[in-house]
């Protein structure tokens, strides 16, 4: 694919990933965050998603955010790209500023920016399939330059430990309008959703720098103006201020009119959010004894499958 000079790709790449602290605590008793971790020995979560960020934008063009206190292990995985590209938050405020932030910087160096937005926190079997539909939002949101975009999975089976997007209408081949989310529904809803034709939501989504800020309403006005043209000490000094917010709860719930999703066909995809869930895929890629070319990468500061086994073994001595 030939890069539009305007794409611009996001990898979301700040978060603690609380949930799975038990599972990323290494030798020496230090947490490590999940997107600084391989699956399996390869390269981490993190330099996976920056692949696949880098199959819809050129190399100058590919961002993503970061938390300062987690400097020891971006430092080294993240020495290729610009300096620029690379934002850093203070601290921890929230999905909504640790997308808003990296947002801003982007509209002030390109104001007609589309970028695509993805987590460093995902696994599939099968990447052709994904960077085909991102590929396919990207272009989407370059044309219609008001909308947004979003990629929902095809669920295999009834999931309660994520979210799901309801579309206006079933539409395996082009987006349909967006009517609700629903955030980890009991079993008997998620079967029922998945009979209405819901998608898991991936928080994958593409439009324009401009369309995407224009989902921040008036109480984000004060700290958008802050971010824009400010040094990290001034960045350091509004994040002292500013309280936790949820992109999904707080920002896209309400704007479903201006949404449009993308069913992406079954490709194995999941993320990596808790133990069971890393547990379930590991015991998928061992079952389908699937192996996937490794890229030349900085090796990964955790193996979670080892993690994995560790934890496992250390809670069946604990019981014998």
């Amino acid at each position: 694919m030939k890069h539009r000079l305007n794409t611009w790709a996001l990898v979301l790449a700040g978060g603690a990933g609380s949930r799975l602290h038990g599972l990323t605590r290494n030798a020496h008793g230090v947490v490590v965050p999940k997107q600084f971790c391989s699956l399996q020995g390869g390269p981490s979560l993190l330099q996976e998603a920056l692949q696949r960020a880098a199959a819809v934008a050129p190399m100058q063009r590919v961002c993503t955010v970061v938390a300062a206190q987690h400097r020891p292990w971006w430092r080294e995985m993240l020495s290729y790209l610009p300096e620029e590209n690379i934002v850093i938050q203070p601290q921890n405020r929230g999905t909504a500023y640790g997308i808003l932030l990296p947002l801003v910087k982007i509209a002030e160096r390109d104001p007609d920016a589309t970028v695509v937005m993805l987590p460093a926190d995902h696994y599939l079997s099968d990447e052709e399939v994904l960077l085909q539909a991102l590929r396919e939002v990207a272009l989407l949101a370059s044309a219609n330059r008001e909308a947004i975009y979003l990629l929902g999975m095809l669920p295999d089976e009834p999931d309660t430990e994520l979210g799901y997007i309801l579309p206006a209408r079933r539409s395996p081949d082009r987006p349909a309008g967006v009517l609700r989310f629903i955030e980890k529904p009991a079993v008997a809803r998620a079967q029922l959703l998945l009979e209405q034709g819901a998608l898991w939501n991936a928080f994958i989504m593409a439009g324009t720098a401009r369309a995407l800020l224009k989902l921040f309403d008036a109480k984000f006005d004060a700290a958008m103006d802050a971010m824009r043209g400010a040094n990290p000490a001034a960045i350091e000094s509004l994040y002292g201020q500013l309280h936790d917010v949820d992109f999904s709860r707080d920002v896209l719930q309400g704007h479903e009119s201006a949404l449009q999703v993308l069913a992406v066909p079954n490709c194995g995809w999941t993320d990596l959010g808790t133990p069971k869930r890393i547990g379930i895929t590991l015991e998928r890629i061992l079952d389908a004894e699937t192996t996937s070319p490794h890229r030349p990468y900085v090796a990964p500061h955790l193996n979670l499958a080892h993690q994995y086994d560790r934890l496992h073994r250390d809670q069946h001595f604990a019981t014998t």
